[in-house]
């Protein structure tokens, strides 16, 4: 099987306070043994819509800003 959908990222996740689909930002929440967890917030409201945990990477595949 391919690995062309490793990683999907959201860009629209329902909003429990705008009560609709609404564009969402990612947003680095935690750093966790098991990998980083990550929430995605409401751009209109700042709700949070939804969270994932992105396994660790090797340390070669990894980027830092």
């Amino acid at each position: 099987m391919s690995d062309a959908f490793e990683q999907l990222e959201a860009s629209l996740l329902f909003c429990p306070r705008c009560r609709e689909a609404v564009p969402v930002r990612k947003r680095l929440l935690l750093i966790l043994p098991q990998g980083d967890k990550f929430e995605y917030v409401c751009t209109r409201c700042g709700a949070t819509c939804g969270d994932k945990i992105e396994p660790e990477r090797p340390r070669e595949q990894r980027r830092y800003l």
